[in-house]
């Protein structure tokens, strides 16, 4: 590997350690992610000095993440291996299975939570903090519904926008206020 290549590698390994994933795994994808040509278990362990059990383990995990694509090279018998080609393919893939993992059952926990009946005044204490915490989780996975419909071009366009969105939201609320005959509420940057 060229000096460029081993320090995103490197790097994607100890930030993938703080993202939940082994540091392995991200060392293997980080490879793939740079990489031109797809590229066989053997090669991926050799340019990154892990044994053969180790990179098939994390294959394995990228490949149930659906990061990783598998193929074929007739006459080889060999599993090849890329990564997905398109940032914004990998931002979806990875949000989705996030979601499915770590949201998904969060809110399934917060649900059954709710309907639990809450007899002691600690519990219902406890259930309300819960709905506060299950309505704001919630929105925001209907949002990211939303988000997962949009084209690249849409999503860059609206990441892009930043605090120009609050600007158009206070505008609104001073707008929807004068028309009500109410003083609009005032905001942090106001």
């Amino acid at each position: 590997m060229t000096p460029l290549v081993q320090t995103f590698v490197s790097h994607f390994g100890e930030m993938g350690s703080r993202w939940g994933i082994n540091r392995t795994v991200g060392q293997i994808y980080a490879l793939l992610f740079v990489s031109e040509d797809q590229l066989h278990a053997d090669d991926i362990g050799e340019k990154l000095g892990i044994s053969r059990s180790n990179v098939s383990i994390g294959l394995k995990e990228l490949q149930s993440w659906g990061l990783v694509r598998l193929s074929r090279i007739p006459g080889d018998r060999r599993e090849y291996f890329t990564s997905l080609g398109d940032v914004w393919e990998i931002f979806r893939v990875v949000a989705a299975e996030r979601r499915r993992r770590e949201v998904a059952p969060t809110l399934s926990v917060l649900r059954e939570s709710l309907m639990a009946n809450a007899s002691h005044p600690e519990d219902k204490f406890a259930q309300e903090r819960m709905r506060e915490m299950h309505e704001l989780v919630d929105l925001a996975n209907n949002w990211f519904d939303d988000l997962q419909r949009l084209s690249p071009e849409s999503m860059a366009q609206l990441m892009k926008m930043g605090s120009k969105v609050q600007k158009l939201l206070s505008a609104k609320d001073r707008l929807f206020a004068a028309k009500d005959g109410k003083a609009p509420k005032q905001t942090p940057e106001e």
